[in-house]
């Protein structure tokens, strides 16, 4: 019967182990990376762009770029992060954009821009 508890108690344990290693990512973690980002039924036409964000000091910095085209568009100016969304402004085409990205699973994200355009984006898998 010992044996049995011991047995049991240590399969208890690298179950939990496993569920340990198994967390998600969030916040800076999750949306450092690229996003193919698609814009929908804007003025100029329906958008394709290329989000890169990169760690910096605690924090997250990046340009856009049309995604069709490589062209950088702009440089993020500020990048605010929270678990699951990070907002994202920069200077492009004579306006002040701000873009909403929110997490949907772990290579999907939704949002918005400037409050007005929904838009929907994956993650780009780099090969390594």
């Amino acid at each position: 019967m010992k044996k049995l508890s011991t047995f049991l108690a240590g399969l208890v344990f690298l179950l939990f182990s496993l569920q340990v290693n198994a967390q998600t990512k969030n916040g800076v973690d999750y949306f450092e990376g690229k996003w193919k980002i698609s814009i929908p039924g804007t003025p100029i036409g329906d958008l394709k762009r290329l989000i890169i964000l990169e760690k910096k000091d605690n924090g997250l910095a990046g340009v856009v770029k049309d995604d069709a085209t490589g062209t950088e568009i702009a440089k993020i100016s500020k990048v605010e992060v929270k678990d699951n969304e990070v907002t994202i402004y920069y200077h492009a085409n004579d306006i002040d954009a701000v873009l909403v990205m929110t997490r949907k699973d772990d290579d999907h994200i939704t949002g918005n821009i400037l409050e007005a355009y929904p838009l929907e984006g994956t993650r780009v898998k780099e090969n390594k």
